[in-house]
């Protein structure tokens, strides 16, 4: 079998829990120890070698909102960007995750189109509506390990409680993004003077600490496995932190951007910072940081979320919320490490093995990813022709950023 060389490269490995600098071979995505027929050399000096990584949560907008992206354009620019499982909430339009027998097609089509493994999160309730359980028995048989309401309001606790008990029976995981309706109202903005000043509607961090610590008490009393995504708050930290030194069966989850923006970006009504949770206050970004050093918070995702350039131009209440962010995925993570708040190794944990983990496919992981190479010091500038997602829509346009994928080697 044909191999590719590549000579003096600091491979990151977080299964083997190693950092060090040596030639390899990749053989159909694959380390080898050797090979005899070597189709290419790389000069590996200076880059870093690591496993393809595990994103989960982006919406790709297939099927039903092809204007902002496809599984083509979003999985080409997931698997260029060095992400091979992908993790999608169950809110397309129209809404498919509550049939199992659906799920299937959606999985073949995002490899045949896109050449990535899309992991499809089911729905809690029957069309997102919040009333009735779906059918999780035909969503497991279709594929689906976990379920979510995704930032769909519930009708009542009692819903919850018995999703929560069914899903706990069929040993299935539930996924929160944590937001109490009644308190968030129709806001857009973190509550704070930037948001007052600007007469935007607020989202206060109240409504996600209420959500997580009422839901933590029903985790508490089902038992189910929980995981709680897109944390936005510094309090939010804390709560995940109490709930796992009970024992709770909970992980946690971070968007990237949640680790570098702040609410000061949404200043002069800048719609390119319009996100879901939104962008919070400075405190908040640091305790979250803190939360991901300390490994309260397991994993960081991308949080991708491509729209067309004209679901940016209205008013920024009346904006679609979203970030586009699997290109710039990478660049921010080794800001994170030039910065001083992860290791290499750890970092490469926190988007590979840790939401691996988390979604309790490391076996199967293990065996599907392949590997990335980077160069941790290449300055790019990211625009509309850099960017390979459909979606052009983030706050860092035009700004110069350092670190990015070279290649991606897979199966």
């Amino acid at each position: 079998m044909i191999s590719i060389k590549i000579e003096n490269v600091r491979v990151l490995d977080p299964i083997q829990n190693t950092d060090r600098i040596q030639t390899v071979f990749i053989e159909n995505g694959k380390l080898v120890a050797a090979s005899d027929q070597v189709s290419e050399t790389i000069d590996g000096e200076g880059k870093w070698l690591m496993p393809t990584m595990v994103d989960l949560c982006a919406r790709l907008r297939e099927p039903g909102q092809q204007q902002h992206g496809t599984l083509k354009t979003e999985g080409k620019a997931a698997r260029e960007n060095g992400i091979l499982h992908v993790f999608t909430p169950p809110d397309s339009k129209p809404i498919v995750q509550d049939n199992g027998a659906l799920i299937h097609g959606l999985v073949e089509k995002a490899m045949l189109d896109g050449g990535i493994y899309l992991q499809v999160i089911g729905a809690q309730t029957q069309g997102l509506q919040g009333n009735q359980p779906a059918n999780m028995a035909g969503l497991k048989k279709g594929g689906c390990s976990a379920v979510s309401n995704a930032n769909a309001p519930f009708a009542n606790d009692d819903v919850v409680l018995r999703t929560l008990e069914y899903a706990a029976g069929l040993d299935m995981m539930v996924v929160f993004y944590a937001e109490e309706h009644q308190i968030a109202k129709d806001g857009c903005a973190h509550e704070g003077f930037i948001a007052s000043r600007q007469g935007l509607p607020m989202i206060p961090a109240l409504a996600e600490t209420v959500a997580i610590a009422k839901y933590l008490l029903m985790i508490e009393s089902t038992g189910v496995c929980a995981h709680f995504g897109l944390l936005s708050c510094g309090a939010s930290v804390e709560l995940i932190k109490i709930a796992k030194e009970k024992g709770l069966s909970v992980t946690a989850d971070v968007a990237m951007h949640q680790l570098h923006l702040t609410e000061s970006l949404t200043d002069g009504f800048n719609a390119l910072a319009h996100v879901r949770p939104p962008l919070r206050a400075e405190k908040d970004k640091q305790l979250l940081r803190q939360g991901v050093k300390d490994g309260v918070i397991d994993a960081i995702c991308t949080h991708h979320e491509p729209l067309s350039s004209s679901a940016k131009l209205a008013p920024f209440a009346e904006t679609e919320p979203g970030i586009t962010a699997f290109d710039t995925y990478v660049a921010l993570g080794i800001q994170l490490i030039n910065e001083g708040l992860l290791e290499p190794l750890q970092w490469v944990k926190t988007v590979t093995l840790a939401p691996a983990k988390v979604a309790q496919m490391v076996e199967r992981w293990t065996q599907e990813a392949g590997w990335v190479l980077i160069d941790p010091e290449l300055e790019w500038t990211v625009s509309k022709s850099s960017i390979l997602s459909q979606g052009k829509n983030t706050p860092l346009i035009n700004q110069k950023v350092m670190g990015k994928v070279l290649q991606t080697f897979s199966a």
